[in-house]
């Protein structure tokens, strides 16, 4: 399998904020973006990377020739702009397989390429999403055929186009040098039921304006660590999994608790790790201390509706939570408080069959939970 990344967009809405540099380039913690969008590819069985460049495509090829990468890496310049449709047709025609996955530059959607289906000329990723008027909704048959792309309104619940295409011999020699991907292809090809369309609820980030670039500074090494967290965790020689909630589940709010499901933020790519994990360990439970409740902030109702949703949202994403065993307690002194070892003793007692367990967490607290319990600590 190959891959085409479209990387030669102006970033004309990040100008206030990144001026100078092709939106590709636009610094997420001291890295170009790019270099989020190659890391991810580089996890599947991509033998070569078309990338599609234009403006300032000196900026582009001297960051890549910098690096080295699991796979070839090849450039298609724009010597003047074509268009989405121009620069995916020129960067195809100098593919080599009749698979290939095309990316959008600007955009971070790290689905599983081992998953995507290949069996059409074209498949197009759709993201799930709530509450948006920035992108058009996207509408699918029930045999997968999209049949509709719509313009951009306020939606309360839909399908987005993730900028994300598996294409299977697609021929687009028919067309002009220059010409609109989204016009002139996929709404014409929807009309005739020749676009298939994926789901998958996998993190997604667009960069395209400067709010979600801000956003993108914080999320994106987040979603980094998290992999590499999920990576130490699925090398652990263990049966259990111990998991800390927040800060290594969800998103903490310093200063504060979450006190209502819709306060539970996800760190970003977490769910997509969670079957993993439920695959290779027989019991997986949370233990956390939840002095929120204790302190009369919130209640031991409000407690359960978090993670009652918690759990819905685990099991959607086709992961697994056995147990979630919580200390309510203020004071330091309680054997069930972390870093005090009760919690794993209840988990012990819940579970006789334990033999070998893994606490895996981000303080100090877990790390010294840990210890006192005997049992080995991944920190994210």
């Amino acid at each position: 399998m190959e891959a085409v990344v479209l990387a030669g967009g102006l970033g004309t809405r990040l100008r206030s904020v990144v001026k100078d540099i092709p939106k590709c380039m636009a610094p997420i913690a001291g890295e170009p973006f790019l270099s989020y969008v190659l890391e991810w590819l580089g996890r599947y069985h991509i033998s070569r990377v078309i990338l599609s460049v234009g403006y300032l495509k000196d900026d582009v090829i001297s960051w890549v020739s910098s690096r080295s990468f699991p796979f070839e890496v090849d450039y298609a310049v724009e010597e003047e702009p074509l268009g989405t449709g121009g620069a995916i047709k020129y960067a195809l025609s100098k593919c080599r397989e009749r698979k290939v996955v095309v990316v959008n530059g600007d955009t971070f959607f790290p689905l599983d390429l081992d998953a995507m289906p290949f069996d059409a000329p074209l498949t197009v990723a759709l993201k799930p999403m709530k509450d948006f008027d920035r992108y058009g909704a996207v509408e699918v048959s029930q045999d997968g055929s999209i049949t509709a792309f719509r313009e951009k309104a306020p939606v309360s619940e839909g399908l987005i186009n993730g900028g994300v295409y598996a294409t299977n011999g697609l021929d687009l020699s028919p067309f002009p040098d220059k010409f609109s991907f989204e016009k002139d292809v996929l709404e014409p090809f929807c009309a005739s039921g020749k676009v298939r369309g994926w789901i998958t609820d996998r993190y997604f980030l667009d960069i395209g304006i400067p709010d979600d670039y801000a956003l993108a500074q914080n999320q994106l090494p987040q979603y980094r660590a998290v992999k590499a967290f999920s990576a130490k965790i699925l090398d652990a020689d263990a049966d259990t999994l111990l998991l800390d909630r927040d800060g290594t589940i969800n998103v903490r709010i310093v200063g504060d608790y979450v006190r209502n499901p819709r306060q539970l933020e996800f760190l970003p790519g977490i769910l997509e790790e969670m079957p993993l994990w439920a695959q290779k360990f027989r019991h997986i439970i949370v233990v956390t201390n939840q002095r929120g409740v204790g302190k009369g902030i919130m209640t031991d109702a409000d407690l359960a509706e978090v993670h009652k949703y918690l759990l819905v949202c685990v099991q959607a994403a086709g992961g697994r939570i056995d147990a979630i065993l919580t200390c309510t307690s203020v004071s330091d002194d309680d054997p069930r408080r972390k870093p005090n070892p009760g919690m794993y003793h209840e988990a012990r007692m819940l579970f006789p069959d334990i033999k070998k367990a893994v606490m895996a967490g981000d303080s100090h607290y877990d790390r010294d939970f840990a210890l006192n319990a005997g049992i080995p600590f991944i920190l994210l």
